[in-house]
């Protein structure tokens, strides 16, 4: 009888997760760390060192680019790290393989997930070291987004020691709106968070703020206290509008455009440029924020106030969909096939979709009881998330990707306010309605 073929999903959950290899993760240090990004490194500061642990632990760390693994490589080694990542990156093929050897853990980001805590069960029971990062993505703009709620239940459950990567200046250094490298000034600072007593100690809400309070990022502000140039070969403002997509002066959405060293708007005129320092230089009479963080911020404060103002909110754009194949890996940095296209929408109810899929008519409806943040898993040009556990890939037809994120989060925050914001972004809310819980 032939034997039936597995698929890839099937194959990882089969898998023997262990600790990684010593003699493969000291060659792939060696090419990551001593060749290919020799000259990006920047400062290591070893508070506590990882190598100090004879047993099991964690190393968490705050997510600004897809470079963080490689520092976090840098301030563990030559303790040998198992990484979790994201649960989509084993369909491509130029990870797939490289996974493989390093036994890396997969994990569906912002969806229920048993896989990952067997995985590290058994990676624990070796005396292994497990790295992931808990806001479950890439900053999108600079700042942190708010770690995935009850992170900490996992530490209770391992009564482990968890260790800090702190990471500074790594997403200027490769930003999610364009991905090129550039060259400037990062720190990776190492230290012991939580002692195994601790996380015995203290409770899973308290070590959840704690956690929060320390990933605390404005990368543009740090940057700019640093006084840290940056080698941007002209295109620091390259594709900006994704996330700064509403026009500060004249309100107008999507008229924004990044090009070069500048940003302005095609309907009224507003704009600046920006130096290789990452400071903006308005135009003459223009409204400009500080900074992409603030300008990000701003957006999220008229999002706010929109939604509370009208209980007939509604926001559409034309896109196309995109699935993981089964059992072929995805090639030629692609993230996932196209298998339709149609609409989709935000209002008071959740995210929607009316469409095709796979040649036949498709419609979905995701809760904010299901749904609290969007993933931007390559770049801000589209989104993902996970539907039942399944991955979907949103191509759409405008900029909007920034404007979807903001609106499913507040959204979110507005009917159910599972994933809090920040207390330090309670301003936000004054005098309005707040979210569900606080009622």
């Amino acid at each position: 009888m032939k034997k039936e073929k597995l698929t890839i999903a099937q194959k990882l959950v089969k898998r023997k997760y262990k600790p990684s290899n010593r003699l493969v993760s000291g060659l792939y240090k060696f090419i990551m760390l001593d060749l290919v990004y020799k000259k990006i490194q920047g400062e290591y500061h070893l508070v506590d060192k990882v190598t100090d642990c004879d047993g099991p632990c964690f190393v968490i760390f705050n997510h600004l680019s897809r470079l963080d693994h490689v520092y976090v490589l840098g301030a563990t080694y030559p303790r040998i790290t198992t990484m979790m990542a994201a649960y989509s990156e084993f369909h491509r093929f130029k990870f797939s393989w490289v996974f493989k050897m390093n036994n890396v853990i997969p994990k569906k980001q912002y969806c229920a997930d048993t896989l990952p805590i067997r995985a590290v069960s058994r990676v624990f029971k070796k005396g292994g070291c497990v790295t992931f990062a808990p806001e479950g993505m890439p900053s999108d703009f600079g700042g942190n987004k708010p770690i995935v709620p009850g992170t900490s239940k996992m530490f209770k459950h391992f009564k482990v020691p968890v260790y800090l990567c702190y990471l500074e200046g790594h997403y200027l250094q490769n930003t999610k709106v364009c991905t090129e490298i550039r060259k400037g000034k990062v720190r990776t600072t190492m230290s012991l968070l939580f002692s195994k007593e601790d996380v015995q100690r203290l409770s899973v809400e308290e070590m959840d703020e704690i956690i929060n309070q320390k990933f605390r990022r404005d990368e543009y502000a740090w940057s700019k206290q640093q006084g840290i140039k940056w080698k941007t070969n002209g295109n620091i403002c390259q594709r900006l509008e994704d996330i700064c997509f509403q026009c500060p002066k004249c309100g107008s959405h999507f008229t924004m455009k990044g090009i070069g060293n500048k940003i302005e708007c095609f309907n009224c005129g507003n704009g600046a440029t920006m130096d290789d320092y990452y400071t903006f230089h308005p135009y003459p009479d223009a409204v400009i924020p500080d900074s992409p963080h603030d300008w990000f911020q701003w957006e999220r404060q008229q999002i706010i106030k929109e939604i509370r103002q009208n209980p007939n909110y509604y926001f559409e754009d034309y896109c196309q969909i995109g699935n993981l194949d089964p059992y072929k890996t995805i090639r030629n940095n692609k993230t996932s096939k196209i298998v339709g296209e149609g609409k989709i929408w935000v209002d008071h109810q959740g995210l929607h979709y009316n469409g095709t899929r796979n040649g036949e008519p498709y419609t979905f409806d995701i809760s904010y009881k299901k749904i609290y943040t969007l993933i931007t898993e390559f770049d801000a040009s589209y989104f993902n998330f996970y539907l039942d556990g399944e991955y979907f890939d949103v191509f759409p037809k405008t900029q909007s990707v920034g404007k979807f994120l903001l609106l499913v989060e507040e959204m979110h925050r507005y009917h159910v306010n599972y994933y809090k914001n920040f207390s330090w972004n309670d301003y936000m809310y004054e005098g309005l309605e707040l979210g569900i819980d606080n009622k």
